[in-house]
């Protein structure tokens, strides 16, 4: 379990470190005074949205094979890249 804790912690922390999202909270943070109120309510969005990834996943794995959705979200992700890349995203 500690083992599953860390790997999720640091998948995570990296992939959030200097994304958009991280951009428009330093933002907001910028905007006003409660710098508390900007924490709390990203950090209340990043656990709804991970609680919303983890029963997505659970329920999907019932159904689709894990190994089809790692080569799903790895397509997507080039896909993705090479559209951005284009300009067209």
């Amino acid at each position: 379990m500690r083992r599953i804790i860390l790997t999720s912690f640091w998948m995570v922390f990296i992939a959030e470190l200097g994304d958009k999202t991280q951009l428009q909270i330093m933002l907001l943070a910028t905007q006003t005074k409660s710098i508390w109120g900007v924490f709390i309510g990203a950090s209340l969005a990043l656990i709804l949205s991970a609680i919303l990834g983890v029963l997505a996943g659970t329920y999907i794995t019932k159904f689709i094979p894990p190994s089809y959705l790692k080569t799903a979200a790895g397509s997507a992700f080039i896909i993705i890249g090479i559209l951005t890349l284009l300009g067209k995203v």
